[in-house]
């Protein structure tokens, strides 16, 4: 029964994440192609955008979770400012610095970090309060 949770869990989280790609890529090319910034600089402006949609609706729609501690703010920002880092940095490097096509390094910097945003927000960010004690429980 855990199983099929998590399945569903992770299908939600699939679902916001494809929708928040589709936004990530028009705020991108918004960025880019209207306001005319670089695309690493697009990279930066468009993630404070993203991050909170991406929040707010693994929050409350895949991972269910109506409280409102601190901490959980917290790590999620913890979190985006870490990808938000590694997003811009990848940006910069491969295409600023390498020529490589922007979409193709935004992309693939999405696609990177699906596999380590789940867990963190499964296990980390958007755990519930039992959850956190009886990790800390079992390795105590």
């Amino acid at each position: 029964m855990e199983q099929q949770h998590i399945f569903k869990q992770f299908i939600k989280y699939a679902i916001v994440g494809g929708s928040g790609v589709l936004l990530d890529l028009v705020t991108f090319t918004f960025f880019t192609e209207i306001v005319l910034l670089l695309p690493w600089i697009a990279v930066a402006c468009n993630q404070i955008i993203v991050i909170g949609y991406n929040f707010s609706l693994n929050k409350y729609w895949s991972f269910r979770n109506t409280t409102l501690p601190h901490w959980q703010f917290v790590r999620y920002m913890m979190l985006a400012c870490g990808n938000y880092i590694f997003g811009v940095g990848m940006m910069y490097l491969f295409n600023e610095q390498l020529g490589i096509n922007p979409y193709i390094v935004r992309i693939s910097t999405i696609t990177l970090s699906v596999g380590w945003n789940f867990l963190l927000y499964k296990h980390w960010v958007f755990a519930h309060v039992s959850d956190i004690k009886d990790i800390h429980t079992d390795t105590a």
